[in-house]
Parts: C-alpha cells; sequence; structure tokens
C-alpha cells in the first residue's frame, strides 16, 4: 500500500526536475516508506518528460493549461494516502519530507510549510514578494478566514487524499493555492504548519510566476470567498454613516468645529444608505451564488438567511418605507402648492425631498430585492 505520493507540477523543468526527483527519492528512502513520486506534466517541451521517467518518477499528462490543473491531475491520479506537493524548480527542499509526513500521521489534514521560519536563502524570494504580497495575502488570509498560519502561500505542503477530496477544489491557476487553504479552513479541516526552507531557483530561464497578475488574482480570490469584508461590512458601514448623516442633520443644519453641515451633506448621508444598501444585498447574492455552486460550504448561518429574508418581511419593510416616502412627497407637495406652486426656499424644501427620494429608492428596491431573494430560496427549499 502507498502511503505517500510525491506530486510535482511540470512546465518545461528539464534543468532542474531530475534534481528534485533524487531528492524525492532520498527523504523516502530514509523514512522508510512505501512512495510514489508524480510528475504532472502541462505540456513542457524540452523533453522534461522523458527525464522523469528516466528517474524512475510516474508522468501524468494533463492538458488543460494551468497551475492549478496540473496540480489536480497528478493529486487524482496518485494512489498515496498522504500527498505532499512542490515546485520542481529546485527551490523546495524535497530531501527533507519527514516533518510534513509526522504531522498527517498525528491526524493532521493540511501540513504547511513556513519558509520564514526554516529559511529563505538570499535572492530566494523576490523583494516585493518577501516584504509586500506575502505577508500582506498572509494577513488578509488571517483576518478574513482565521487561519492561523504565517506563511499563506508556501508551495510545499502536505495533505491527505481524503481531505483533498473534501476540499473540493475548483480554481485552476496559481490561486489554487489559496484555494486549497481557505477552503479547508471552512470545510473545518485541521491545519498546521512546519519550517521548511526555500532556496534560490535553480532554472536558468525566469519563472512561469507572475508578480502583479498572480498576486492580483490570489487577492481577487480571497475577496470573493469573503463576502462579509467584501459587502456586508462595508454596507452596514455605509448604511450606519448615512444613518447618522440623517440623525445630526435631517431636521436642522449642524455646526462642527465651524463647519456646517446642511442639505448637501444630507444627501451624500442618503446615498450611503442607498450605496450601503446595494453592498449588503449584492452580499447576499453572492452568499447564495457560492453555495449553491459549491465555492462555499453550506451552513446553519446560510440556512437561516433564508428564514430571516422572507418575501412577507421584505415587502412589510419595503411597503413602509415606500408609505414614508409617499408622505414626504405629499408634503413637499403641499408646501409647493401653499406658495401657488411657485419659488420655494430650496435649503427647507431639500430637507423634505431628500428623505423621500431616499424612501422612495430603498423602499422599491427592498421589494423588489424580496421578489428576487424568495425565488433563489425556493431552490434552496428544494
Amino acid at each position: 500500500m502507498i502511503e505517500l505520493s510525491v506530486v510535482m507540477p511540470c512546465l518545461n523543468e528539464a534543468e532542474t526536475l531530475a534534481i528534485c526527483i533524487e531528492k524525492a527519492k532520498t527523504s523516502i528512502s530514509g523514512m522508510a516508506i512505501e512512495a510514489e513520486i508524480i510528475v504532472s506534466d502541462n505540456g513542457s517541451t524540452d523533453g522534461s518528460q522523458d527525464i522523469a521517467k528516466l528517474h524512475g518518477a510516474k508522468v501524468v499528462d494533463v492538458i488543460e493549461k494551468g497551475y492549478g490543473n496540473a496540480l489536480k491531475g497528478g493529486i487524482e491520479a496518485s494512489r498515496g494516502t498522504y500527498i505532499i506537493m512542490a515546485d520542481a524548480d529546485d527551490s523546495y527542499d524535497f530531501s527533507d519530507l519527514e516533518p510534513f509526513v509526522s504531522k498527517l500521521r498525528e491526524g493532521y489534514d493540511l501540513v504547511m510549510g513556513n519558509r520564514f521560519k526554516g529559511g529563505v536563502e538570499k535572492n530566494a524570494m523576490p523583494f516585493l514578494h518577501k516584504y509586500l504580497g506575502n505577508p500582506v495575502l498572509s494577513f488578509l488570509g488571517r483576518l478574513f478566514f482565521g487561519i492561523k498560519i504565517r506563511d499563506f502561500h508556501c508551495g510545499l505542503r502536505g495533505f491527505s487524499k481524503k481531505a483533498y477530496n473534501m476540499m473540493d477544489l475548483r480554481t485552476t491557476g496559481m490561486e489554487f493555492a489559496s484555494e486549497m487553504v481557505v477552503k479547508s479552513k471552512l470545510k473545518g479541516l485541521k491545519i498546521t504548519e512546519v519550517p521548511t526552507t526555500l532556496s534560490v531557483d535553480g532554472r536558468s530561464r525566469p519563472p512561469h510566476l507572475n508578480t502583479w497578475s498572480d498576486g492580483w488574482r490570489h487577492l481577487r480570490f480571497l475577496l470573493l470567498y469573503s463576502p462579509n469584508w467584501l459587502f456586508l461590512l462595508p454596507g452596514i458601514v455605509l448604511m450606519l454613516f448615512g444613518t447618522l448623516g440623517f440623525l445630526f442633520i435631517g431636521a436642522k443644519p449642524t455646526d462642527i468645529n465651524g463647519i456646517t453641515l446642511d442639505v448637501h451633506s444630507l444627501l451624500y448621508a442618503s446615498a450611503f444608505i442607498l450605496i450601503g444598501f446595494q453592498f449588503v444585498v449584492f452580499y447576499g447574492l453572492t452568499k447564495i451564488f457560492a453555495v449553491e455552486n459549491g465555492l462555499l460550504p453550506k451552513s446553519s448561518r446560510y440556512a437561516n438567511l433564508f428564514k430571516f429574508l422572507n418575501l412577507e418581511r421584505g415587502l412589510l419593510l419595503g411597503l413602509l418605507i415606500l408609505i414614508i416616502g409617499i408622505s414626504l412627497s405629499v408634503n413637499a407637495y403641499l408646501e409647493w402648492q401653499d406658495v401657488a406652486f411657485g419659488n420655494l426656499n430650496t435649503t427647507e424644501t431639500l430637507r423634505i425631498v431628500i428623505p423621500a427620494v431616499m424612501s422612495l429608492q430603498l423602499g422599491v428596491q427592498i421589494i423588489l430585492f424580496s421578489f428576487f431573494f424568495s425565488i433563489l430560496g425556493l431552490k434552496n427549499k428544494d
């Protein structure tokens, strides 16, 4: 029975592939473990496939392009109980896989390498990656998802085949690495990290990684998988600021340190409320889309979403706000009528018209979105 599969994604790695395979074989021999080495080739044209076979590795040809596709092809072809993956550029230490296997045997589902604990060789990591990209993205990962690891993007990591199947990974590019960590947390899997080293890339050609575009793909992924931070919290903050604006300047102008806030500020306050509401609605839509398409796991909170946001409550709330808007509009009309539809005191009129227009818009939006959420809820109930 094969206990360990070592998977190396490969795209024209002829210069370093043999070194990585031999290092992995040395580590496997030292652990006296039944293992296999899989080279998941993504269309190499430099003879990498022949090199892999010559050194005793199993070659899996993956037609679909992309880092994630290459890894998925190799992982799904593996037969080991545990899997360790890393790039075949000789920057990761395949000769010391024992700490990963030990943690997996202890029952951890995902074991991440930590290059900052193990040591980063001089010039092994670009300046922007070391001091900006990795620290920022790792911080956001901890903040958004509560994942207590320090090196979110280490490419050397181990996991059980069972855990991999539970992750249900969907992405095909560089963000595959982020999805693995996020999904592990969302699925309630046990995560830990062990020190590992990072050496200078052994290839003479530039790496496949593109600093800005791949960094953006990782950041975009983190944001899309955390609708609370992307939509819900900004929406609540905007609506809170807008509501405070109405409380302070809705009835009369307010002076703050010599600055007068009047109807012009009231207009922005109404915009904050409307924009904030849109953010909250998009949170709900994103959550539903992500869960129903298998991108996020279902939770009790998700089920309660449809219990709380039902059609009847939405219609009632929307109707009440709509009535407020209509009442204020009628009031503004009557004041206009009192002056025989002539000139009005603009400031005093806007103090009525702005809340009226905002209430009309908000009421209609709540009613429409209540119907839409109700339609989505039909599928959820089925």
